[in-house]
This record gives structure tokens, C-alpha cells and sequence, in this order.
């Protein structure tokens, strides 16, 4: 069955309701058939709405009475292994499945709300291959830091962004080219999303006080060559990796930022020396997940198209970014720049767009970022001096990308949201 089926054959079900079970596993199989990396079931005040996250948009595929909710629930706790009976606290569990050959993890979350359990299900498909760092959309010079930052024995390497940005993917692409058989990777994560063969992954548990801190001190009796510590979320845990990095360990952590520059300030606000930080510090990437066109359906924009705001703005990025940069990635495109739109066709089912790619920034510690850091510069400031020594920000590696034909104007700036200055 296709995915058009399967929802239609979804809502003739809830209609009369015949099969409890059934509709469970089609709403399974409709997210996994649309690509979906979530699944959220919500009570609200006067019905259930199902939604599934696609391409990182939620979109409601359908609605059912309130009274049926209760069924659907139990279904899915008997599924992931929880508490059928409570329903006063939060519960988290697992389903395993295989569909279409493919094994399938699905975390599994229930939070109790006015209206009832809201149950989301985030989808991890087991048979996909980690991709490689150009196939993330990391093109010419910072595909170059991200091989140069890795080559080095010791250091930090640090992505950060929203929740949903893709930091987890680019640091498991990066533990892939790093995996080899001389070499001793750990990792501290919450959760485990993917398994690495070759590499000592462990899941952290607040509730009985493994936290990051003490798996890192642990991991750090353990001989490790190369340490993943999924999130930066305390002093504690930044401290620890700081140090392990000055004694020649490789550390690959996420932290919450905005944008690359941020991401010093925030650990000079954690009350960090601040000459410990360029000493430690390999490479900070910042990171947002963007639609990709539908190659089948996109159509060029005529200029008169294009917002005159949004034209200053890509001459300013154009204006301000390495030319060589420029001429590597989009060349002759910029003697005529074309930019394209989404269009509707039945591959992209109807959106415009299929599938996602990221934008990155990355952020080097240069000698004139050195001293900034060391004298507690702004996150503005180092950010300014940063695009001076040649960073691609997230809007400037739009631009580009939508110069190559890759996305739209539209979704560059709705997802970059850069603050162009004078």
C-alpha cells in the first residue's frame, strides 16, 4: 500500500471503528510510508487530532471523537511495554517493529494534559546508513574545517542549534569517519539513536544518577581515544570535557545556541577561564535543517517576484561572502542568478518540496578570536570578526544553496532568520 491508501483506509477505520489494533498499526504505517519523523496523538478540548511531522512541519492527517482516545491509548502502552493503569505521570518506552523489510525503533512518550495522555513517537529507522558530511549538505570550506578539526589529536568540537537541527546526525556522521580499529570511541547519549558497530555507546540515566558528568569521569577510566557526550548541559559536564580534551582526548559534545558565536558566550557564562576556551576548542558548528525543492516540479522565480527586502539581503550575503567560496559552489550562476519555488506535483504530494538538507556555519578560532574571547567580547562582535576571517553564516550558506537550486528564497530566510548589519 502507498501512503494515500493507507491514510484513506485510516479514516474509513476510525469512522466506524471497527479494529482498535488495526488503526494503531496504520497510524504506524501512514507515518512511516510519509517519511514522518514523528507521530503525535493530542487530546484537546472536544476531539483527538493525529499529526505526523514531515520534511520538519507538523501536519494534521486526521481527526476522531474523544471517547475512542482511551482505547488508543492502552494500545500503544501495551505496545512500548508501560503502565496500562497510570495515567497521573509521564512514561517513556519502546516499540520495535519491521515494515517493509525495514526494522524500526520507535520511542515512545506520554504526558498527561487536561484533556488526556498526548502520546508522540519518534520514528528511527534501523536500515538506514549514517550519511556521509557532504551528503548533509556540508559543502567546500566547511566540509575542509570539519576534516582539519578532526585530524587533530585533542580539542572540542562543538554543534549546536535548536532541537530538530540534525546536530545528532552531523555527530554521527562524524564518529563514522573517525570509527577504525586502532581507535577508542565512547559515547554518552540520551538516547542511544543509532547504533555504531565498533564504538561503546551508553545510555545515561538522571534517575539513578549516571548522569553526563560521572559517564564522563567513567569514560575517562576507560582509555578512550575519542569521547561523544551527547549535550553540554551543565558547568559540570563542560568543565570535565575541557579537560579531558587539554589531555589529548577528541571531544564531540551538542550544546543549545543560536548561531556559532553564541556558543562561546554561553560557555564564558558558565564560568569557564577564559583562556581555557581557544586552548580546548577545535571547531563550533552551527546548524539549522532547511526543505529541499522537489527537483520534479521547481519552477524559476522571475526577479519581480522576489521581495525588494529580500534582494538587499542576498546582495548583502553575496557581497560579504569568499569569493572563492562563491566560485567554487555557484561559479557561473552568478553572472545571472536564478532562483526557483515550489510547485505542486504527486512526487512531493502536493508541498513543493521533498526531503531536507542543512545549512552550517563554523566557526574556527582564529588568533583575532583568540584575543576577543580572551578580553569577553560579545557574541556580536565575534561573530562580526568571525565572518571577517572568512566564516559562511547560516544565511550566506543559503543563499548559495538556493543559487544551486537546492531550496527557496522563502524557507533560506524563514529558517536562517539572520540579522543582516550595515
Amino acid at each position: 500500500m502507498d501512503y494515500k491508501t493507507v491514510i484513506a483506509q485510516l479514516k474509513d477505520l476510525v469512522y466506524k471503528w471497527d479494529d482498535i489494533q488495526q488503526v494503531c498499526d496504520l497510524i504506524i504505517l501512514g507515518a512511516v510510508l510519509g517519511s514522518a519523523s514523528d507521530i503525535h496523538v493530542e487530546p484537546l478540548s472536544s476531539y483527538v487530532r493525529l499529526r505526523y511531522r514531515i520534511d520538519g512541519e507538523l501536519k494534521e492527517i486526521l481527526e476522531y471523537q474523544s471517547f475512542l482516545h482511551q482505547g488508543v491509548i492502552a494500545r500503544f502502552k501495551i505496545l512500548s511495554d508501560l503502565k496500562i493503569d497510570e495515567s497521573r505521570v509521564p512514561q517513556d518506552g519502546r516499540i520495535s517493529k519491521t515494515i517493509d523489510g525495514k526494522p524500526l525503533d520507535l520511542r515512545v512518550s506520554t504526558l498527561p494534559t487536561v484533556h488526556g495522555e498526548k502520546v508522540v513517537m519518534r520514528i528511527v529507522d534501523k536500515s538506514k546508513k549514517i550519511p556521509q558530511l557532504n551528503e548533509l549538505g556540508i559543502q567546500w570550506r566547511n566540509l575542509q574545517l570539519i576534516k582539519k578539526a578532526i585530524a587533530l589529536p585533542n580539542g572540542v568540537i562543538l554543534t549546536s542549534g535548536p532541537t530538530g537541527s540534525g546536530k545528532s546526525t552531523t555527530l554521527y556522521s562524524i564518529l563514522t569517519m573517525l570509527n577504525a580499529v586502532d581507535v577508542n570511541i565512547m559515547t554518552l547519549e540520551d538516547p542511544v539513536e543509532n547504533q555504531v558497530d565498533g564504538v561503546s555507546q551508553s545510555q545515561v540515566k538522571p534517575d539513578i544518577w549516571y548522569s553526563f558528568a560521572y559517564g564522563l569521569r567513567t569514560a575517562l577510566r576507560q582509555d578512550p581515544d575519542i569521547i561523544m557526550v551527547w549535550e553540554m548541559r551543565d558547568k559540570e559536564t563542560v568543565d570535565i570535557a575541557i579537560e579531558a580534551s587539554l589531555t589529548w582526548h577528541l571531544v564531540l559534545s551538542t550544546i543549545h545556541t543560536n548561531n556559532a558565536s553564541e556558543t562561546i558566550t554561553r560557555i564564558l557564562n558558565m564560568w569557564v577561564q577564559p583562556f581555557l576556551i581557544p586552548a580546548s576548542l577545535n571547531l563550533v558548528i552551527a546548524q539549522r535543517l532547511i526543505k529541499r525543492l522537489c527537483p520534479n516540479c521547481k519552477k524559476p522565480m522571475a526577479s519581480s517576484d522576489i521581495d525588494p527586502k529580500t534582494l538587499t539581503n542576498i546582495k548583502h550575503s553575496l557581497s560579504i561572502t569568499p569569493k572563492e567560496e562563491l566560485q567554487i559552489r555557484v561559479g557561473d550562476k552568478l553572472a545571472k542568478p536564478v532562483f526557483y519555488k515550489p510547485v505542486w506535483c504527486e512526487t512531493c504530494d502536493g508541498s513543493g518540496y521533498r526531503g531536507r538538507l542543512g545549512l552550517y556555519e563554523m566557526l574556527e578560532i582564529s588568533p583575532w578570536v583568540k584575543e576577543m574571547i580572551l578580553q569577553w567580547a560579545s557574541a556580536f562582535n565575534i561573530n562580526r570578526q568571525a565572518i571577517k576571517d572568512g566564516m559562511i553564516s547560516l544565511e550566506q550558506d543559503g543563499v548559495m544553496k538556493a543559487l544551486e537550486g537546492l531550496t527557496s528564497l522563502e524557507e533560506v530566510y524563514r529558517v536562517s532568520k539572520t540579522q543582516n548589519e550595515d
